[in-house]
């Protein structure tokens, strides 16, 4: 059976030199990762990215968001199965988050080379810009655009810090890879996505393999409460109109309703604070905070909608910022991952994604599916984000036996 001659064929030891390799560009000392999208550190990546792979007789395109695809033919021109996530980071992030996804995928095409077997179908290995959104924004640009190209000309005005466009690190990327042909959207048999957890489920059950069955869906909104900047030592208590205190007071309430609507699986941050004039001594009189929800279920995101301003003091405003719904992938996908987990003899885990990954959007394209590895202590977006290398590659060979029994598919 081909998936299992493939899966077999995955060396973990050239999967750990493949990470080290990528952790070259962008390194710090630290040992954390600042390889920005687009950046001189993104553009190195690439560009030794797209060697290896050529090394091994895949066609590489690129296209208007500067996603790179990675094609190993098939026996037949068929709609590809897709793999891969991302290789930027955030400024001192780890060296697994999105990396891990795409050297697993190449290591998929190297042993599929050493087995000198053709699939059915195509497979191509994707690397998707700008998910991480540290550079610019939004995350997840790449794949949003490639489902949805029509985003293209709103995200080419984005900047990042220094104002440089998002335009203008593409025509810089174009110049750099001026021999990469651009290609159109196509349409995908299958997308899967193998990433590292990003939190601590796997690890305390001890379970080296998760089988994704969806990833949830979240609400963004920011409050902002006004009242009167005064003197701290001079204006009596009951004459103040402190933010501050209007700001905290309905935290409360707001935990309460997450609670009421999700029970042990709310997730509720206030993540962003933003005090005028943030002076020892002077009584706020504006203060903006930001409130992160998500939840699987649609009608609980609907009704924590609905129910938010009750919670609010008289007067504050309620700026709704950011809504993406749950996403469930698909359960044929998913009994084919389930299988792979299966034929690595390593136990999994059924779970659901609280982060956002690239898979969410690929998911209203074609069929689409993750797997997750553990991730010690639940760390990432940090240098100590670690996985075992025995983890690494029970997640390359699964992913391995997943993509060949995709493409193998009619």
């Amino acid at each position: 059976m081909k998936a299992v001659r493939v899966m077999n064929a995955v060396r973990g030891e050239r999967l750990h030199g493949l990470l080290e390799t990528l952790a070259d560009f962008g390194g710090l000392a630290g040992g954390g990762m600042n390889r920005q999208a687009l950046s001189a550190e993104d553009f190195d990546a690439r560009a030794w990215l797209i060697e290896q792979a050529r090394h091994i007789g895949c066609q590489v395109w690129t296209d208007a968001c500067a996603n790179l695809f990675i094609r190993r033919d098939g026996l037949e021109d068929l709609p590809p199965v897709m793999t891969g996530s991302h290789i930027d980071t955030q400024p001192n992030g780890g060296r697994y988050d999105g990396c891990y996804g795409v050297m697993a995928g190449l290591e998929c095409l190297l042993a599929l080379h050493d087995q000198n077997l053709r699939t059915r179908r195509p497979i191509e290995l994707v690397v998707w810009t700008n998910e991480e959104g540290s550079r610019f924004s939004p995350g997840a640009m790449g794949s949003s655009a490639f489902v949805e190209p029509q985003r293209m000309s709103a995200y080419r005005d984005s900047r990042d810090a220094d104002g440089i466009s998002v335009a203008q690190a593409l025509d810089a990327h174009a110049e750099r890879f001026v021999d990469l042909p651009l290609r159109e959207k196509i349409a995908a048999h299958a997308f899967v996505e193998l990433h590292i957890e990003q939190g601590p489920v796997l690890e305390r059950a001890e379970v080296p393999l998760g089988v994704v069955s969806g990833i949830q869906g979240v609400r963004w909104y920011q409050i902002r409460c006004q009242g009167a900047s005064a003197h701290a030592g001079t204006t009596p208590m009951d004459m103040r109109r402190d933010a501050m205190l209007q700001a905290t007071r309905c935290l409360p309430a707001i935990e309460a309703l997450a609670e009421r609507l999700a029970g042990a699986e709310q997730r509720l941050t206030f993540g962003r604070w933003q005090v005028k004039p943030n002076s020892i001594n002077t009584v706020a009189g504006d203060v903006t905070f930001s409130i992160d929800f998500r939840h699987a279920d649609p009608a609980v995101l609907e009704a924590f909608d609905a129910e938010l301003p009750n919670c609010l003091p008289e007067g504050a405003e309620l700026q709704p910022l950011f809504s993406h719904p749950p996403v469930a992938f698909e359960a044929g996908i998913i009994e084919v991952l389930q299988q792979a987990a299966d034929a690595t003899g390593e136990a999994s885990l059924s779970l659901r994604s609280g982060a956002f990954h690239d898979a969410m959007y690929l998911a209203t394209h074609c069929p689409t599916g993750m797997l997750f590895v553990p991730s010690r202590d639940g760390i990432s977006h940090n240098p100590k984000e670690y996985t075992e290398s025995s983890q690494l590659e029970a997640g390359a060979r699964a992913l391995a036996w997943s993509l060949v029994q995709l493409a193998e598919q009619a």
